[in-house]
């Protein structure tokens, strides 16, 4: 099986047959969920369903949409504490406007069927916001469908080549309801990004013939755990902690590097087709999470070019997040310095240097996060096809290409990726919190590593 080499010249069904993932959409032709028309009184509602902090900062950016009226009517997250503290949030910001933020405690779901509760307060034709750890991902998105709801969720989607191709059959089934799917990979929705990738299609830097991206800075988010607490259960402690497990994220490489990931490979316009990296643990202390600290990867597309990603969470360390692709007649700045929308240039040169600034992005500068907002809510008060998940499963999979190649010691290609047949939480749509666990601890509290060159074939 050869790697679609674009979003443009390999469809979504065509990628399910290559993937032996393929499902018929047939018993589902011709079924239409309408699309929600926003007249003054009546606002496009929205659940959200997982309240961390991507989740909270989703539902702000919803209701700030300026395209169409947009109401929070519903919550829901496996832990009390972060729904409490999500609400607080969005009260202080909406609170004194009840057409925006209307979620009174009995529309506040807590549990592992949570989200069931929250999208049974919509009606057909609204928005389901799911920023949940991505192992729920799959069994969420399914029910939104069932439901008749446009979706937003967050990246990555999948971790693993099983769940990917569920994804895939799900992406399907949305499409024929006319469901509208947008994925937080919010660089792509990112204006001067936009313009800069127009500039590149037009042979402004030549032929791209190299890429580089760096993502490296000191422990984030969950990404470094220490021992679990006796007060919390194993699948409590993992899924609040679920930077730090392959199963829940993908680990720090999936969640965090598949912006650089997918930012290069739309200026490529092509997906690579094998991948090979080197990572590694170096002092950790009490930390027992599954991450290791560094990844170097080199990527290579069909064409032989490469691209060379490195990423690092190491305290103390030089920081650098930077993205960057060169032609044969020039060179330019995808990402300066993070997600933000400031420094996109092209170069007559690879000095790169300000003499040698050929363009820069003119301006107005606005944010990528809520410009993915106001194109999913205009698709759908336009009607217009919209479905971001085939290419948020593409830019999961070469995420952990990548990641698979590091862990395992192994050159990984795109097939390889496809047809492994490991999946890191089979049971996940059956998982309660008093367990069992994806993974298990050792009598020291520390979780399973991967090690290359000694486990091949999987991850750990």
């Amino acid at each position: 099986m050869k790697t679609p080499s674009t979003d443009n010249d390999s469809t979504r069904r065509q990628f399910l047959k290559k993937t032996g993932g393929a499902a018929g959409a047939s018993a589902l032709a011709g079924v239409s969920i309408p699309h929600v028309f926003a007249a003054e009184d009546n606002a496009i509602q929205l659940a959200l369903v997982g309240c961390g902090g991507r989740g909270g900062g989703a539902a702000n950016q919803a209701l700030s949409v300026k395209y169409a009226p947009t109401k929070l009517v519903a919550m829901a997250d496996v832990f009390d504490h972060k729904m409490k503290g999500a609400h607080k949030a969005l009260s202080n910001a909406w609170g004194n406007k009840p057409e925006k933020m209307d979620v009174p405690k009995d529309r506040q779901f807590l549990g592992f069927d949570a989200y069931r509760s929250a999208m049974e307060t919509l009606k057909p034709g609204s928005i389901v916001i799911l920023t949940t750890p991505l192992a729920f991902r799959w069994v969420h998105f399914k029910y939104a469908i069932e439901r008749g709801l446009h979706v937003f969720m967050e990246k990555p989607i999948t971790a693993d080549a099983p769940t990917s191709k569920r994804m895939l059959e799900l992406s399907e089934k949305a499409d024929a309801k006319n469901l509208k799917c947008g994925v937080g990979l919010m660089v792509r929705h990112c204006r001067s990004r936009q313009a800069l990738y127009q500039r590149i299609r037009d042979g402004e830097i030549g032929d791209i013939t190299f890429m580089r991206a760096y993502r490296m800075h000191g422990p984030v988010a969950s990404a470094f755990s220490k021992k679990k607490p006796e007060s919390q259960s194993e699948v409590m402690y993992q899924i609040e902690r679920f930077h730090s497990f392959l199963w829940a994220s993908g680990g720090l490489f999936n969640d965090f590097y598949i912006h650089q990931v997918d930012e290069v490979c739309w200026m490529k316009d092509a997906w690579p087709v094998k991948a090979h990296a080197l990572g590694g643990r170096h002092w950790r202390g009490d930390f027992v999470d599954q991450n290791f600290d560094s990844y170097a990867v080199e990527y290579t597309f069909e064409d032989g070019t490469t691209y060379q990603f490195n990423g690092r969470t190491m305290q103390g360390a030089y920081s650098k997040m930077h993205s960057a692709v060169h032609g044969t007649k020039g060179a330019a700045v995808v990402s300066q310095s993070g997600h933000g929308p400031k420094g996109i240039r092209t170069f007559k040169n690879h000095r790169m240097g300000r003499e040698d600034v050929l363009w820069s992005f003119p301006g107005p500068l606005s944010d990528p996060y809520q410009n993915e907002w106001d194109d999913l809510v205009e698709a759908i008060v336009q009607d217009q096809e919209y479905n971001e998940v085939p290419r948020g499963v593409r830019a999961s999979l070469v995420s952990s290409m990548g990641r698979m190649s590091a862990h395992t010691g192994q050159e990984i290609t795109w097939d390889q990726m496809v047809e492994c047949p490991h999946e890191f939480a089979p049971n996940v749509d059956k998982m309660t919190a008093e367990g069992p666990a994806p993974v298990v601890a050792d009598a020291a509290g520390r979780y399973p590593v991967p090690e290359p060159g000694k486990k091949k074939d999987r991850e750990y």
